[in-house]
This record gives C-alpha cells, structure tokens and sequence, in this order.
C-alpha cells in the first residue's frame, strides 16, 4: 500500500514555513533569492510571497535590486512580527532584552538591588526591568524567557529555597509577574542550565558538565544535547554533594568553604574576593587552602562523572573559571580513575542571559515560522 500523498493545504503551508524562515534569517530578499536559499522553484516562491502578502505576513519593502537584468522586489516579514524578551534575575538585580526575530537587541534595561535581597525587592525589580525595555523597542512582545539564580519548580516556574541556599530569592514567582507584560507564555529555568545551553550553542559537546562556582554553587548536567532538568527541576543542585574535606573527611560541599574559612560573613555564599586571593597567593598557608579546595572541587567532579558520564566539564563563574584554579582541579581530577578534560568556558559575558535570548530568540522564530506574522 502507498504511502499517502500530502495534500495541497499542506504543501502550500510548507513552501509558506519555507519562505518565512528565508527572511528570519535575512531581513530582505527578493523572489529568486529566496528560491535559491530555500530550494524551491520561483513559481512555488511566487505563489507563497503571494499568499503570505495577502495575509500580511510579508511586505513590500519599496526597495528594488539593481545590477544586471530585471530588478528584483524585496520582501521582509511583516513590521509586526512581534518581539521577544529575555530577563536575567538574580540576587543583585534584573537585567531584561528586547530581541526581534532577527536576533537584534532592540533595547536592555537594567534594575539593581541592594544586597543582601529579599523575594519582594526582587519581585518590585523583575516588571520594572521588562516595562523599561519594552518601552525601549517597539513591536508586541510575544513571549519571555527568564534566567534565575536559584533552582526553579518545573511545573510552575517559581523559585525554590532550598536549605543553606545564599539568596533569599526562593519562593518568587516571574510568570505571573511577567505575564501582563506579555502576549504568550513565560518561560522559567536556574542559571546554570542557561549558561550551558549557551555553551553548547557555542560548540560543546551533547554530553557535557557545567559546574558554576561563584557566590552560589550549581550544576547543569547536559546528555544528548539535552539539559537534564529532574522531576522537580532540581536536577544538578550540587551543593549538599559529599566530597572530600580538608581534614581528609567527607563533608557537604557546600560546608567545605566554611572550614576554608572561604564564606562571606553572615552568609552562607562563597567569599568570592578570597578565593580569587588565595589563587594568586605565594603564602605555604594559602597554597594548602587552595589545594585542599581544589582536592573538593574535583571530589564533585568525580560524582558528576560516575553518575553522567559527560564527554567534558566546563568550570564556570567567578572563581570557578580561574585559570590556576582550573589547572589545579584538572591536574588532582586527571590522578582519578575516571576522569575527562576540564575546561574554562566559551562564553563569559553574561552567560545565563545569553541562553535565555537565545531560547527566546527560537520560540519567537518558531512562533512566526509556523503561525506566519501574526501568531
């Protein structure tokens, strides 16, 4: 029995999908540069720009090609594809984008708070940072992502505190803070996880660790290309992990930069400044300390790679990203007996951020793609 054929409907709405996905990655084409690009004959395209035309999902730009031959009409997507908003929270303040289909920043704002924050501050600082934006750039903001330093609830994309977490962010809750500001769904996940999404956009393997060290700790675990998020969504909160202790004893990660002597007063976060210190430091004393951390470090990585078997761990944050530190836990990792390459990561610039837009950037491509201009 033969397969059966796909119908007309169905063939016209491919070539459209087609034609539409063309000028997301250009701003303008004509009809055979859009042909060229997509494959399809001219008189496919040309019925498609047709139809998408009538719909309004296409425009005439009023610009023509010239060179050799007939000119050729530009056509772009419609002015009101709409936006996307990308919002990094953690507990130092907001920081919002505004990206169009064609993943240009239109506008970013930014909202700082005090430290230590609370949930309410926060929640004053998340809409503040997006209306700013938006008010920045035009066009209907048709979906957000949003990045937080803390873990996330799968099912309601709320905060969760858990105990000797340093930011008192858990229990907040962005989607409904963000859900008037915008036309579709928001989208919620912990920093980490972002940060290694954008690392394997940047060229990481599918199967890869992402372990962040900085004023908080946490890990995203990432098989076939896919980050492993957990029931809850707790998946890769390593800090009550057991590792290895400076006194040679099991001990929570987490409790060993109290015995350091590595946290912030009053608090349990990691005194970033001081490990900065003790890894340019020559001193006997601080050189033991910065051993024993790095003996810690890679007691984790070890777990990590027992349990997850990634092609490669990348070391993140602040401190985490140190070159003397990531020798040294590359060198006491490397003398266990199952161990992988470690490595600084490639991309440092707000790297949560980058991974919400980018996240953002493919829900609103796909949004126009398949449900042309106007959703």
């Amino acid at each position: 029995m033969e397969p059966a054929k796909p119908s007309l409907d169905l063939l016209r709405q491919l070539s459209d999908q087609h034609v539409l996905g063309a000028l997301v990655d250009e701003p303008e084409l004509t009809r055979a540069q859009i042909a060229t690009r997509t494959g399809l004959s001219k008189p496919t395209v040309g019925e498609s720009v047709r139809r998408l035309l009538e719909l309004g999902a296409l425009r005439d730009t009023g610009d023509r090609t010239g060179g050799r031959g007939r000119a050729g009409t530009l056509y772009a997507l419609a002015e009101d594809t709409g936006v996307a908003l990308a919002v990094g929270v953690g507990p130092d303040g907001v920081r919002a984008e505004v990206v169009d289909v064609h993943g240009r920043v239109l506008a970013e704002a930014v909202a700082e708070v005090a430290l230590p924050t609370t949930p309410e501050v926060l929640a004053a600082a998340i809409p503040k940072a997006a209306v700013r934006a938006r008010s920045s750039a035009h066009g209907t903001v048709r979906l957000a992502v949003v990045s937080a330093a803390d873990p996330v609830d799968r099912a309601s994309g709320a905060l969760v505190h858990l105990p000797d977490a340093p930011f008192l962010v858990g229990d907040l809750a962005p989607v409904p803070l963000l859900a008037g500001l915008v036309d579709g769904e928001v989208v919620v996940d912990n920093d980490v996880n972002w940060a290694a999404r954008a690392e394997l956009a940047a060229g990481a393997p599918d199967d890869v660790a992402y372990l962040y060290l900085d004023r908080g700790l946490g890990c995203a675990v990432v098989a076939e290309g896919r980050v492993l998020r957990g029931a809850h969504g707790l998946a890769g909160e390593v800090a009550h992990l057991v590792t290895t202790g400076p006194d040679g004893r099991a001990t929570a990660f987490t409790d060993l930069f109290a015995a350091l002597g590595l946290r912030e007063p009053g608090s349990t976060a990691v005194d970033t400044a001081a490990v900065l210190r003790l890894s340019a430091s020559t001193d006997a004393a601080d050189r033991a300390r910065l051993e024993a951390l790095a003996v810690g470090v890679a007691g984790v990585l070890a777990a990590l790679v027992a349990l997850a078997d990634p092609a490669e761990v990348v070391l993140g944050g602040a401190w985490g990203s140190h070159p003397a530190l990531v020798e040294r836990v590359g060198e006491v990792f490397g003398r266990m007996p199952r161990h992988v390459p470690v490595r600084r990561p490639e991309v440092t610039e707000h790297p949560a951020l980058v991974g919400a837009r980018q996240e953002a950037l493919r829900r609103l491509r796909e949004l126009v793609v398949t449900g042309g201009a106007h959703g």
